[in-house]
């Protein structure tokens, strides 16, 4: 007799985690790259990209918390799409005033969304693939830290908050590879 075993509930999470993970890639590199063009000042395009990056970040927790709804508490993942949603709204209002504005919110933002995203991956290390996440989550501390830093300059530009989504979508990128590698290995075992 021939019984198919049915994934485990942490292979199917890794599996959505890393379907996720390179549409983050994708996403992330694509917006930063039709950002850099806008870095400068904020025209309307600019201003809805900005708060459309934050919404997006919405949709991907929406999906991390559908995805890890049977492996563990998606709690902090409902608490990340309220602060990006609120992100969202704010980085909109901040635009109205200017660069500064705007860094400071995406500052903020990214203090916090990188604290969650650090606390959330922890607790995934044993499905593979997260020290990328957990490397992305605190220098997503540190670059908010200096977004906000940045938005006292004389001359301040989106530039930094713009690249600051390269690195976050490689290590997306990075964080699949290595969920599919850990699958592999998990299915080969």
């Amino acid at each position: 007799m021939t019984t198919i075993a049915a994934p485990s509930s942490t292979t199917g999470t890794a599996s959505a985690l890393r379907r996720l993970y390179f549409v983050r890639f994708a996403f992330a590199i694509v917006w930063a790259l039709v950002m850099f063009t806008m870095a400068e000042e904020i025209t309307p395009v600019a201003a809805v990209l900005l708060v459309v990056y934050p919404l997006f970040d919405v949709g991907a927790a929406v999906v991390d918390a559908n995805a890890s709804r049977e492996t563990r508490s998606p709690v902090l993942l409902y608490v990340n799409m309220a602060v990006s949603l609120v992100a969202a709204v704010s980085v909109g209002i901040a635009a109205t005033s200017g660069i500064p504005a705007v860094l400071r919110v995406w500052g903020a933002w990214a203090i916090v969304s990188g604290l969650v995203q650090l606390i959330v991956a922890v607790p995934r290390r044993k499905m593979g693939g997260q020290w990328p996440m957990i490397l992305s989550g605190g220098i997503s501390v540190l670059a908010g830290a200096s977004f906000v830093a940045s938005a006292g300059a004389d001359d301040p530009s989106l530039s930094s908050a713009v690249g600051y989504a390269i690195p976050g979508g490689i290590f997306f990128l990075i964080s699949a590879l290595r969920l599919g590698r850990a699958a592999k290995a998990a299915n080969d075992a």
